[in-house]
């Protein structure tokens, strides 16, 4: 992080210094990671306040404080920041700084498919810029500062992602990272249970804008329904899919193996064969808004498939592993109707002897919770599945509907249970998906079936 000065930030936030002026090189929202060169933010959370271990902090000499007037009422014993609320400075110090720091900002948002479309576009955008992204699940009001204060004053690039679950919280990161590219990978409906349609989600979404400067570009999925016709004749529409020709950039001769996928991305006239060390139609569809990214940046066509080829999976995400002659797909990180269907999808694309999922309940859906997941067993159904396991009580509904399809269906509450007949079911050559919202820990019967396998 850049050298800066209480000072600076307490006009950035405008917040009041009480103390002497002093300089610091770190932010930090934990009191346990503090030194003299730290400015530390006491940030109120669901748990705890830390406003709580100001005393600490001062202790470990850090350089100052940014706190709310109504929580500190003694000296602390270091220079603070008095502000009213701590959050908003925290939005307030990341916008200043970075626009301090002047970097291109690619700001990514969707209800499916951000990290996957974050890593690609991170790929892409490494070609050409020096650039940070967003670690993990650091989307958030309190996770966008921390990235964007890795930031220091090497880089000239960062690709940012905005998750919400609310009206606003877009709207509020927008206006922090100032993106001057957006992305919105799709509509789906994940959170609809708090934005009460797809429209919702749409308007939602639509926040990215709030950040983003007159005329810039926004790119979106043209193959979703709810982002086809968007109209904003503020900005500049640069639209990505494979069935819509209304799309500027289009995947066209899409061929799948075990282990990659291939096909032709067709673009003003022009064409670029790209390969992906990963399968799956939604991936064709992350792929292509990086694409998008980097004809923004003026990039080597040719260059952005080099990138798009270096790919690799993070964290949960459809790693795809061999163990005890099985196909496994673990695709644990997270779950939606969507996400669901496409990694179905993606099962069905691989060679074996038998597809079967092993699929959890999907979270934070509300009243469409019970539609959803009998959608997602009728289309087990549809797209012929061997067999699927269920576990958690909503997914019972999968398996349910799956069986009035001629599925094999197995539903659990028990992971124990679950593993074993699973264990039992399974045999050489079948190709096993798991897949299910974080919340659901899918991966630990994974873990289960891998130490029976004595695999590491």
């Amino acid at each position: 992080m850049k050298r800066l000065t209480l000072s600076t930030v307490a006009g950035w936030c405008g917040g009041s210094l009480v103390g002497e002026d002093r300089e610091f090189d770190r932010i930090s929202l934990d009191s346990r990671d503090v030194d003299e060169s730290t400015l530390f933010v006491a940030v109120r959370g669901e748990r705890f306040d830390a406003h709580d271990f100001i005393g600490s902090v001062a202790e470990k000499n850090a350089s100052g404080a940014v706190v709310e007037r109504r929580a500190v009422t003694e000296n602390p014993g270091m220079p603070v920041i008095f502000v009213n609320d701590t959050r908003k400075a925290l939005l307030d110090i990341a916008r200043n700084y970075r626009l301090l720091l002047g970097v291109k900002v690619i700001g990514l948002t969707g209800s499916v498919g951000k990290t996957t479309t974050k890593e690609m576009t991170y790929c892409v955008v490494s070609k050409t810029l020096n650039a940070i992204k967003t670690q993990g699940n650091l989307n958030n009001e309190i996770g966008l500062p921390k990235t964007v204060f890795t930031l220091d004053e090497s880089h000239n690039g960062a690709v940012i992602e905005m998750g919400m679950s609310h009206f606003g919280e877009i709207s509020a990161l927008s206006k922090t990272a100032l993106p001057d590219i957006g992305i919105i990978t799709n509509i789906g409906v994940s959170h609809i249970e708090n934005l009460g349609s797809r429209d919702g989600i749409l308007k939602a979404k639509l926040e990215i804008l709030d950040g983003m400067k007159k005329g810039s570009t926004l790119v979106l999925n043209m193959d979703n329904d709810k982002l086809c016709d968007v109209s904003l004749p503020d900005y500049r529409i640069l639209g990505f899919g494979i069935d819509n020709a209304k799309a500027e950039v289009r995947a066209t001769d899409i061929k799948q193996t075990q282990d990659s996928t291939s096909f032709t991305v067709e673009f003003f006239g022009k064409a670029q064969a790209v390969t992906l060390p990963t399968v799956g139609l939604h991936n064709v569809y992350d792929a292509l808004a990086a694409f998008c990214v980097g004809l923004e940046l003026e990039t080597e066509p040719s260059v952005i498939a080099d990138a798009l080829s270096e790919y690799t999976p993070s964290g949960m995400r459809q790693r795809i592993k061999k163990a005890d002659g099985i196909t496994v797909i673990e695709d644990c990180y997270n779950a939606s109707p969507d996400s669901q269907k496409a990694a179905i999808n993606a099962l069905v694309s691989f060679s074996g002897k038998r597809k079967i999922a092993v699929l959890g309940d999907m979270l934070e859906l509300g009243d469409y919770s019970e539609t959803a997941h009998r959608q997602i067993g009728k289309y087990a159904a549809e797209k012929k599945l061997d067999a699927v396991f269920t576990y958690g009580e909503m997914s019972r509904l999968i398996a349910e509907e799956a069986s009035k399809g001629n599925v094999k269906s197995f539903a659990f509450t028990d992971k124990a249970e679950l593993f074993k007949a699973l264990n039992s079911y399974l045999e050489k050559d079948d190709v096993v998906l798991f897949k299910a919202s974080r919340g659901m820990k899918l991966e630990e019967i994974i873990e289960m079936l891998y130490e029976e396998w004595k695999i590491k």
